[in-house]
């Protein structure tokens, strides 16, 4: 494991961050009582953002909205970033859409999927005219009655399972037979009841799928949406006309934890839909995209101070103070999201040294808060620097509040003409206040009730 997750050497990326790291240590950003930072590459992110439009833009002359997944990065200047890129928003909350219209994320330009929707949020949405992805029969019975009230502009869609099968992360596959999203197409009768509900509903114009959020290869991901579009090629055939006008083929494009190298491209799963589905691309049908992780993960690094350098059982431990509370998945899982780690310096330069096997622990109080075992790194001292790579999504941006630890700061870094590198403010470090208040601090008598 620790040879496939050495860290790239040299290279445009790595040469950013180590610029990155270095001025974070010189304006600050990282200090003795701000021991956690968290960094995202803006041209990275940029990149990124591009590379997906041009991916599709090549395969197709139809419309596609890509609509970037809200809960990969629930930032609002990430968000706006995004936008400004001429991407969309993917929202599954209450929460995340008030995000993507804070970022200034138009209304056309946004998608409701969740499995829970309620008839607040439903009527939110066809009131503002955005998208919407029912997930159950259910689902679309509330839209029946909805629409029935008044007419609405916002496209309505189906989600629908096409039960093809799981991925290496059974929690993030989502085309399982027993998946809780979606209609399970190979049920008895699911298929007919689908077709069905269509020819009932002139205004059901869209059909959904996702097939998962990573682990998940190229080939079964192609399948799902193969699936979805002979069912709205059934449909289509069925009714008569095109009634579906639009599918939303979801995102999941697997992340490469093991390097720098950002694989597979956009562009590559572009292709193969392209020669598995040649339809889909042909002008007949609009697309969405769902994509979260794949544009956000390579381009975000977490920074920690090492605390304390110790050993246990002759083997070297660094206590930093980035565990659990940033990178969640790791620590509870780490065959499955592993990362790599690079060693710094107190001056934010590239550590020197033989590779010595040693932990990087986390600051919270329990055993397993680890971010590495027996990871081969330059022996790391107190003082020194830890970075966390890959961590631009579902890391530093969902925080897990074990042990109250306090949220770190979050900024954007985009090199300059001469060499410096510029911060911006994503999102300001926690408070110890502030976390008093999210705890109740203002009803500390609340429970002294007779």
């Amino acid at each position: 494991m620790a040879s496939v997750l050495a860290p790239d050497p040299t290279g445009p990326v790595s040469d950013r961050r180590d610029q990155a790291v270095r001025a974070a240590v010189q304006q600050e950003l990282l200090t003795e009582t701000e021991p956690v930072a968290a960094l995202l590459d803006i041209a990275g992110i940029r990149a990124s953002a591009a590379a997906l439009t041009a991916a599709f833009a090549e395969v197709t002359d139809a419309p596609v909205l890509h609509a970037f997944a809200v809960k990969a990065s629930p930032l609002v200047p990430v968000l706006r970033l995004l936008h400004e890129a001429g991407l969309g928003a993917e929202v599954a909350s209450p929460g995340e859409l008030a995000l993507a219209r804070a970022a200034g994320v138009p209304p056309e330009r946004i998608v409701l999927d969740s499995p829970a929707k309620t008839p607040a949020e439903l009527r939110e949405a066809l009131a503002l005219g955005i998208a919407v992805n029912a997930d159950n029969p259910q689902e679309l019975a509330r839209l029946d009655g909805l629409t029935a009230a008044g007419a609405t502009a916002a496209p309505l869609g189906l989600r629908v399972n096409p039960q093809v099968g799981g991925g290496a992360i059974g929690a993030l596959s989502t085309a399982t037979a027993t998946s809780k999203f979606g209609v399970a197409l190979r049920d008895e009768g699911a298929r007919a009841w689908v077709v069905q509900a269509f020819l009932a509903r002139p205004w059901l114009t869209r059909l959904h799928t996702h097939t998962g959020s990573q682990g998940v290869p190229l080939d079964l991901m192609a399948a799902g949406v193969r699936a979805a579009y002979e069912l709205a090629e059934e449909i289509n055939a069925a009714a008569g006309r095109r009634q579906i006008d639009t599918i939303d083929i979801g995102g999941g494009l697997p992340v490469n934890f093991a390097s720098d190298e950002e694989t597979p491209r956009f562009a590559d799963y572009a292709r193969l839909l392209a020669a598995e589905v040649p339809g889909l691309f042909d002008g007949r049908y609009g697309l969405v995209t769902e994509f979260g992780r794949s544009l956000l993960a390579k381009h975000g690094t977490v920074l920690a101070r090492v605390e304390y350098a110790k050993s246990s059982g002759s083997r070297p431990i660094a206590v930093t103070h980035a565990g659990v509370q940033v990178a969640t998945r790791t620590v509870y899982d780490q065959a499955a999201w592993p990362l790599r780690i690079v060693a710094y310096d107190p001056r934010g330069d590239r550590k020197a040294g033989p590779p010595v096997e040693q932990d990087v622990a986390g600051p919270a109080c329990f055993a397993g808060d680890l971010l590495a075992v027996k990871r081969p790194l330059p022996l790391l001292a107190q003082g020194d620097i830890v970075a966390a790579l890959d961590t631009g999504a579902y890391y530093f941006a969902h925080h897990y509040a074990y042990n109250s630890l306090v949220r770190p700061g979050v900024y954007g870094f985009i090199g300059r003409a001469d060499g410096s590198v510029a911060f911006a403010t994503v999102r300001g470090p926690q408070t110890v206040e502030e976390i008093v208040g999210e705890a109740g601090g203002g009803h500390p008598d609340a429970l002294l009730i007779t």
